[in-house]
């Protein structure tokens, strides 16, 4: 086991790495930026270095910066979190070049998965069910247009090594599909350096459904289940739960046994994400998050597994202290994720807390970083928490997720947990009946 890792995050991921490493035993070091000088990560951790200014590529995103705390404070690893230096191949590479162990896949599997190419074709070698589409990258607008036309309207163009929803556009028809190549291309080149796209078919108000992975790094892995992430915005997923109200045990070994066998075909090493949409009982394979969710906490509350700690073992080199004949689903776990933003138009809303109380009581879980005075600032995303709920059953679930938003006092800033309060009595969140597409179109209803 490691004796010191560093955390190369902030917030509540930071948070909750930190309380994995002390279960372990084993040392933390805290990175911050100035803005965050007073953060609660940085309280929490054993030790704490400045890494630069508030802006992230000064601070979060610099590799020199983080191999050099790594190197003054002793770190013999780096746990990414989510978001940041997650999913960067190059990072991975870098501190294995250090000797810094990656708390996460080989740099390999970081960039096989990141080029949505490669992870489909790889997808489909592994017996993983795909989306239809187009084999390779599309280089002009006329192949855009013959492609499209193949496949069959409509279509959905996609950044190659894209993701969160950015370089994606859908095309209804011929005459929309020039301007959805040329959009999406000049998007991806603008968020992430790389203006390959390809397309494929766009199936239309499916569900987001994504199976949660482990493996061991030597031909292991297990699934644990499934999480049903439809509720979105923009595709930023607002809320998410396990097990899936619409997929049945059957589905589920299904999936879940096929997400394993490729993870562990290819040897995969920790924790990962198998992303599908779902729609008429189909699934059909869309990414894989290298990376720990957002999410992750439905899963551990279901299964009763501690996702981070096991991350942390694997890349240590230990097995996996469970096997597939270990898992098994326990009662129904929801997940929101709370933002400091304005309603109706979400925009940023950073300030001073004034007061905060978290809710409490039994199967009921909140990770935030914040605190009465705490200062949140501009410079980064702007979820300041996670209210996590874990009953028997679904509608049990959803009572306590109420009770839980009603309890939760968050005072001199704008925030979303009006939003919530409103959503879990809806009927057709209370059913189930919803879709990637529901929430945007009831939003255009409610506020307009």
């Amino acid at each position: 086991m490691f004796s010191k890792i560093l955390i190369a995050n902030r917030g509540e991921i930071a948070l909750r790495v930190i309380r994995a490493c002390k279960e372990l035993g084993v040392q933390s070091v805290a990175v911050h930026s100035t803005a965050d000088a007073n953060a609660m990560h940085v309280r929490m951790a054993d030790e704490a270095i400045c890494i630069g200014p508030p802006a992230s590529a000064a601070s979060y995103l610099s590799f020199p910066a983080i191999i050099s705390a790594c190197t003054i404070t002793g770190a013999e690893a780096v746990h990414p979190g989510y978001g940041f230096l997650a999913e960067n191949a190059e990072f991975a590479q870098i501190l294995e070049d250090h000797g810094i162990t990656f708390i996460g896949p080989s740099a390999e599997h970081v960039r096989m998965m990141g080029d949505k190419i490669t992870a489909k074709k790889t997808m489909l070698e592994l017996g993983v069910p795909c989306v239809p589409g187009h084999e390779g990258g599309v280089d002009s607008a006329n192949e855009a247009a013959a492609v499209a036309a193949e496949i069959g309207f409509p279509v959905i163009v996609k950044a190659t090594g894209g993701g969160g929803g950015r370089g994606m556009r859908i095309a209804h028809s011929p005459e929309q599909i020039d301007s959805a190549y040329s959009t999406a291309r000049s998007e991806a080149l603008a968020a992430f350096g790389n203006d390959e796209v390809y397309i494929e078919k766009y199936i239309e108000r499916p569900r987001h459904v994504e199976v949660q992975i482990i493996g061991d790094g030597k031909g292991k892995a297990v699934h644990l289940g499934e999480r049903d992430c439809s509720l979105q915005r923009r595709h930023q997923k607002i809320l998410e739960e396990a097990p899936g109200p619409s997929i049945t045990p059957e589905m589920r070994e299904d999936i879940g046994s096929r997400c394993a066998a490729a993870a562990a075909g290819i040897g995969y090493s920790g924790a990962g994400t198998i992303e599908f949409v779902f729609s008429d009982g189909e699934f059909y394979f869309i990414e894989m998050n290298t990376r720990l969710q957002v999410e992750h906490p439905v899963t551990e509350a279901v299964f009763s597994v501690d996702i981070v700690r096991e991350q942390i073992r694997v890349a240590a080199g230990l097995p996996l202290s469970f096997s597939q004949s270990d898992l098994a689903i326990r009662g129904h776990a929801i997940e929101v994720r709370i933002n400091a933003e304005s309603l109706p138009d979400f925009r940023p809303c950073p300030g001073r807390v004034t007061a905060f109380h978290a809710p409490g009581g039994p199967g009921i879980r909140m990770d935030t970083p914040i605190y009465m005075g705490y200062e949140i600032p501009p410079w980064y995303d702007s979820m300041i928490g996670k209210v996590i709920v874990h009953a028997s059953d679904r509608n049990s679930a959803l009572a306590k997720l109420s009770q839980a938003l009603d309890e939760l006092i968050i005072d001199g800033i704008d925030h979303t947990v009006p939003l919530f309060q409103e959503l879990v009595t809806n009927p057709d969140i209370k059913s189930g009946s919803y879709d990637v597409t529901w929430l945007e179109r009831w939003l255009l209803g409610r506020f307009q």
